[in-house]
């Protein structure tokens, strides 16, 4: 099979404006060229933006040769409701936004002529969702061609029979009869299988040679399979799965503990375009953020999101939907749900199959469904398709334990009539729904989800559902997993959705009970939409906190918007035993000052001690260690000991002072466990211009670019603020920004603002060479430069 990339030279345009038409090179994500207004009805959950429909449009050249092949496109992603034509002749729709989809044009080209390719995609069908969606092609498209006699798409599936020896099954479907060899070359393995009238060949390979897969030891190999002049390669990694309750979760037979994180599918500053380069470095955020599983929440993931974990050994949670048959918002995809559930389960479950890193599914997220008789049947029904498609795997479902109690006593705050509502109040700004949900709980913080979850009804509501999956999925139901692990001997537990500050408890609890599996925090890295939701935010940045047009973030990552690791993470990290020690400091020049609520923010402490002009006022520094005490020191003199409490974070009131800030851990007998320090940047300031590499291939690869204010010495000053106007010559300006939940910017415009002394430039290269970076401070008057090379 042949496979070749149709990202290039495509145009679009509002739909039924073909005047308005811009070149694009996919993936594109249309609404960041949408307008903003108070009074949108996407509201918090687009950040207020007014989506429109886009259609994009190529031409395609089909040479006469490729009349006696098979041709098929393949859009890994187009939000949504995508209708394809071909030379104007309707040849697909595709109804969910996040399920990858084929069109036979085969009999639709005109070869040796140019062919028009016409993809209309509807967004203002608002709203449709509770987070940022994007719109249009936002996932890479291809073109596959096959010869007549071929194998089917999807039509490989690897299993691995054992792991000592290695040996696995290689499922082969074809379209006709003939002879299917399979080989890898690595391991001097070849073997060859006649397909049965049926078109489907089942070939057993002994591996003795071959490492297996794992998180500590992501070995690929590549393995080759060949029908006639049909020849395809697939990368695949030899591990297995096992869950039960005396052994938890495991591969290879190893019990691993999942320290997950729940990320969305957009890329930041570049809204939900899926460039394979930002997904990948998604993944390698998380993993060096102490992170070995994510949640793709929740929706599929991109199949760059697989590749990336499969070679980085992350573990991959895929997620089907939102919403059942219970509107979230009034025009979201409950409607298609039960109708359609079986075609987009198998595209899900296609996407995956051989990718080792994937190792369970999830059917939903805080479905309330799964309180009624109707639901939980769903919810079996779903689990048991599942189990049929691909019986390796478990599958789970995130259930918001409190909700279904609230559901059940008619307050839940989802229904199809706060549907309606929420379109309804918009210009009254009265908050419904999850809005309103969401505003409680950070009012009234973490503990009122977490206490709610462990009422009595919560348990009754929750069990007949938890009963027909393989892993119950508690989303911020901790305070019941002792409980339940005795009244459920059998149940296998998964914090499917968590709190940062249920970390340390979390580990300490798995480390003694294996039926505890792992935990997803909400979030492991910032995302747009559901704005304000995760975000202690002060007025310097945020003029109000009513989360209305300007708010376009959730603020909820361990890792910020731009890839920025924050004190959360550092936390984290200790929490699992991954990091000695850590500062977070509360930013002192807001110490004293009111911020904007949320229940999902545990701190906004930040590891720097450079404060300019804020000498004398009072803060709080934090200290993560897992020691028996730990002592701060400012300029050598001691400020305090504090013991942990059942956790691993303690809390100091300091007053600041310029100079070095040090934390020191001890062990019971007084040994020294390990030692950090923050100090002060110097008077002055300058502006860099950092590149994240130096060198970058020119096929695929984005150029991240760091904008910061630091001393001479690269250290950051937080308290330094202006615009930087950035110019760019051998790439494209692709997306400028900070991490500021609250930006009233555009993303692609050429000037920023900086949020904390940084933010983030992309680019795009455009030729192998030299991109140069150019940035200028524009009230300061500083500058800097950098050289990125492009092979």
């Amino acid at each position: 099979m042949k496979r070749i990339c149709l990202n290039d030279n495509w145009k679009c345009f509002v739909t039924g404006k073909r005047d308005t038409a811009i070149d694009v090179t996919l993936p594109y994500d249309a609404m960041l060229l949408d307008e903003k207004d108070d009074e949108s009805v996407t509201g918090v959950n687009l950040g207020w933006y007014v989506p429109q429909d886009y259609s994009f449009e190529k031409t395609l050249l089909a040479p006469k040769e490729w009349a006696d092949q098979i041709t098929v496109l393949y859009f890994e992603g187009v939000y949504h409701k995508a209708t394809v034509y071909v030379n104007g002749v309707k040849a697909a729709y595709q109804d969910y936004g996040y399920t990858g989809f084929y069109v036979d044009v085969t009999q639709l080209l005109k070869y040796g002529e140019d062919n028009t390719i016409l993809v209309e995609a509807i967004n203002t069908d608002q709203p449709n969702s509770r987070w940022y969606t994007g719109t249009g092609i936002y996932r890479p498209v291809w073109l596959y061609q096959m010869p007549q006699k071929h194998i089917l798409i999807n039509g490989i599936k690897v299993d691995t029979l054992s792991i000592d020896p290695p040996v696995i099954k290689v499922a082969v479907s074809t379209n006709a009869e003939g002879q299917v060899t399979c080989a890898v070359a690595e391991l001097d393995t070849v073997v060859k299988e006649i397909t049965n009238a049926d078109g489907v060949a089942e070939i057993t390979m002994e591996l003795p040679k071959a490492e297996l897969w794992s998180p500590e030891n992501p070995k690929l190999y590549d393995l080759k399979v060949s029908f006639g002049d049909d020849v395809r390669t697939e990368r695949i990694g030899i591990r297995t799965l096992e869950f039960n309750a005396k052994k938890g979760f495991a591969i290879n037979g190893k019990r691993v503990i999942l320290r997950g994180a729940c990320i969305h599918h957009d890329n930041g500053i570049l809204g939900a375009a899926g460039h394979e380069f930002s997904d990948y470095r998604k993944i390698r955020l998380m993993k060096e953020n102490g992170y070995n599983a994510v949640r793709s929440a929740h929706n599929p993931c991109s199949e760059a999101i697989l590749r990336a974990c499969d070679e980085m050994g992350v573990l991959m949670m895929d997620e089907y939907v939102d919403a059942w048959y219970i509107h979230k918002t009034r025009y979201d995809y409950a409607t298609s749900v039960e109708k359609n559930y079986k075609t987009d389960l198998k595209a899900l479950v296609d996407k995956d199959y051989n990718h080792p890193s994937v190792i369970m599914y999830s059917t939903g997220n805080e479905v309330a469904e799964t309180a009624q008789a109707k639901g939980i049947e769903l919810c079996g029904d779903m689990t048991d398709y599942l189990h049929e498609l691909d019986p390796s795997r478990p599958v789970s479902c995130g259930i918001n334990i409190f909700f279904n109690f609230l559901s059940s006593m008619g307050l839940g705050i989802y229904s199809d009539k706060k549907a309606e509502q929420e379109v309804k109040n918009v210009k009254k700004k009265k908050a419904v729904g999850s809005e309103f949900f969401n505003n409680l709980a950070g009012i009234l913080g973490a503990d009122f989800m977490k206490f709610g979850a462990t009422l009595y009804p919560c348990d009754v509501l929750t069990r007949d559902a938890f009963a027909r999956m393989d892993f119950a999925g508690y989303n911020y139901g901790i305070n019941r997993y002792v409980h339940d692990l005795k009244k459920y001997p059998d149940r296998l537990i998964l914090g499917s959705e968590t709190f940062c500050s249920d970390a340390y408890r979390f580990m300490e609890l798995a480390a003694d009970e294996p039926r505890i599996i792992g935990d997803f925090v909400w979030s492991g890295m910032d995302y747009l939409g559901e704005v304000g939701v995760g975000s202690w935010e002060y007025q310097d940045y945020a003029p109000d906190f009513s989360h209305g047009k300007g708010w376009v973030t959730a603020g909820s990552g361990r890792v910020d918007l731009t890839g920025k690791s924050l004190s959360e993470a550092d936390y984290t990290r200790v929490a699992f035993g991954l990091k000695d020690i850590a500062i977070g400091v509360i930013p002192v020049k807001y110490a004293d000052q009111k911020h904007s609520p949320s229940a999902w923010k545990m701190t906004n402490a930040m590891a720097s001690w450079s404060w300019e002009g804020c000498e004398n006022k009072k803060t709080k520094v934090e200290v993560y260690a897992r020691a028996y005490e730990i002592e701060l020191l400012l300029n050598g003199k001691t400020i305090g000991k504090k013991r942990p409490q059942n956790d691993c974070r303690v809390v100091f009131d300091v007053t600041y002072m310029p100079g070095e800030l040090k934390a020191v851990a001890y062990a019971e007998n007084g040994k020294v466990i390990a030692t950090t320090v923050l100090l002060t940047a110097g008077k002055k300031t300058q502006l860099v211009v950092e590149p994240e590499l130096a060198a970058i291939n020119s096929d695929g690869d984005l150029a991240y670019v760091r904008l910061k204010f630091t001393d001479q010495s690269g250290e950051v000053k937080p308290l330094e603020r202006d615009h930087i106007k950035v110019s760019v010559t051998g790439g494209e300006l692709i997306g400028l920004g900070s991490a500021c939940p609250y930006y009233e910017g555009s993303y692609l415009d050429d000037v920023c603002d900086t949020y904390y002394g940084e933010a983030l430039a992309v680019i795009r290269p455009v030729s192998k060479g030299n991109i140069v970076i150019n940035a200028t401070s524009l009230n300061k008057n500083l500058t800097a430069s950098a050289t990125v090379e492009v092979r």
